[in-house]
């Protein structure tokens, strides 16, 4: 069996980085669930198998043509593996209904992966959504909100 660390790593490097689709034949079980975590929602799991995994990643290379991640941090205990990832891309094409900003994000997330089998069978997301959103212009940014809710708040108190 792979070593878990390398197996991951293949899915970042060599599926996403270097765009090789057949890698998800290997490294993903057929019966794979994906929990995309969010704040305020169930983790539901929804199924993620081989070819989903490269339907999922070719909408994000369509609307994000340089789209490159960048492994932070890797650590492994047992069956998993946790990653913190850092996401470089251009809004090139209209994603989510978004149109095309031109504009180049930068953004954080946390995975982790179970391994079994030697495939990946089950993972984890965190995606900085709001941090996404805002770098593309759709949301304000971080600091406008908080300075509207301030002023919000201060108007209902008078």
């Amino acid at each position: 069996m792979d070593d878990p660390r390398r197996l991951v790593g293949r899915f970042v490097e060599e599926l996403w980085n270097k765009r090789q689709f057949d890698v998800a034949d290997e490294i993903f079980a057929d019966d794979c669930v994906t929990h995309q975590l969010r704040s305020g929602a169930p983790a539901d799991a929804v199924p993620r198998g081989p070819d989903a995994i490269k339907e999922h990643i070719a909408g994000w290379i369509v609307s994000f043509p340089d789209l490159r991640f960048n492994i932070e941090q890797m650590l492994s205990e047992g069956d998993r593996v946790v990653m913190q990832l850092l996401m470089e891309g251009t809004h090139q094409t209209a994603w989510l209904g978004i149109p095309p900003s031109g504009k180049k994000v930068e953004i954080r997330m946390f995975t982790v992966h179970r391994i079994g089998r030697g495939k990946i069978v089950e993972d984890w997301v965190l995606v900085e959504s709001l941090g996404l959103f805002q770098q593309l212009g759709v949301l304000p940014d971080t600091a406008e909100i908080i300075r509207d809710f301030g002023q919000h708040a201060e108007s209902e108190s008078h």
